[in-house]
């Protein structure tokens, strides 16, 4: 027996309502269903479930998520299609990564500036 959606729900940090959502747009169609319609998690759908999760949480689009999830099933034929897929979005990772890090260094510059008023202000209260 498997695992229902409100427990795998659970058990993936994500919401019920995110898990329809996916199969909806097609990115689950390794979890089974009982003959009546009721989704049934496995334990091997875990790691997909999360790979999914990271994948959106990077920026990746519904749509290429799909194309992954696609690929995945067809087999090895695609391996090459999938390590390109990767490394693009590792690459485009790497470059928010950099933009981030300019944008804390700006605050990082700020902080130090009003920290430093402040110190100077209750030294000498005009």
């Amino acid at each position: 027996m498997g695992i229902s959606i409100g427990k795998a729900a659970e058990r993936a940090g994500l919401s019920v309502h995110t898990l329809r959502y996916y199969e909806k747009e097609g990115l689950l169609p390794f979890v089974d269903r009982t003959p009546s319609g009721t989704r049934c998690f496995k334990e091997s759908d875990f790691e997909g479930l999360a790979m999914i999760h990271c994948l959106k949480n990077t920026g990746m689009t519904i749509r290429d998520i799909h194309e992954f999830v696609r690929w995945s099933m067809e087999g090895d034929a695609t391996l090459q299609k999938r390590l390109d897929m990767f490394l693009a979005q590792k690459k485009e990772i790497e470059a928010r990564i950099e933009e981030f890090q300019r944008y804390l260094d700006k605050i990082g510059y700020k902080i130090d500036y009003y920290e430093n008023a402040v110190r100077i202000a209750k030294q000498d209260p005009a």
